[in-house]
């Protein structure tokens, strides 16, 4: 890949990791426990609702995006792994691909998918709402800190092969 091509891939992995994991740290930080503390069944309709505005075009550009570029960085390091800053792009590339994006695949799509058919109203309601905020904001933690950490390592990366 030339080099201003990976430049910019990896300009623009920086920033979809960065904008991506302060989405989910206001999750994480105070969104979350915002709805926690409400009634159950307010909680429940609350999320729900949150879940289906969330698929918005340019918060998908932005997630799938960076999923895309971040895939191309990792692969371009592992064909050029000489080069300075290598590990760094393939670290930020896994970080985002693994605990960014598959985590949110494999564990919160899941739950938002079983709380989109929960009836607020039903009995073990509660106590499912329950369930879902811990494990729900567990799981995001780790997209937080995955996109943090992925923003950091494109970041390095910019930053050695700019000195080197």
């Amino acid at each position: 890949m030339p080099s201003g091509a990976l430049a910019t891939l990896t300009w623009l992995s920086a920033l979809g990791s960065g904008v991506v994991a302060g989405v989910f740290f206001a999750f994480s930080s105070f969104v979350m426990r915002a709805l926690a503390r409400l009634p159950p069944a307010q909680g429940i309709l609350a999320m729900q609702s949150i879940n289906v505005v969330a698929v918005t075009p340019a918060f998908m550009a932005v997630f799938f995006g960076t999923a895309v570029a971040a895939l191309a960085v990792a692969v371009s390091a592992l064909l050029s792994w000489e080069k300075p800053g290598a590990l760094y792009l393939l670290l930020g590339g896994v970080l985002y691909g693994v605990g960014v994006f598959a985590v949110t695949a494999v564990f919160n799509v899941p739950r938002n998918n079983a709380l989109a058919a929960v009836d607020p109203t039903q009995a073990d309601a509660a106590s499912m709402w329950t369930l879902y905020v811990s494990g729900w904001t567990a799981w995001n933690h780790v997209r937080t800190v995955a996109g943090v950490g992925a923003t950091v390592c494109f970041i390095l990366a910019l930053r050695v092969r700019s000195s080197g």
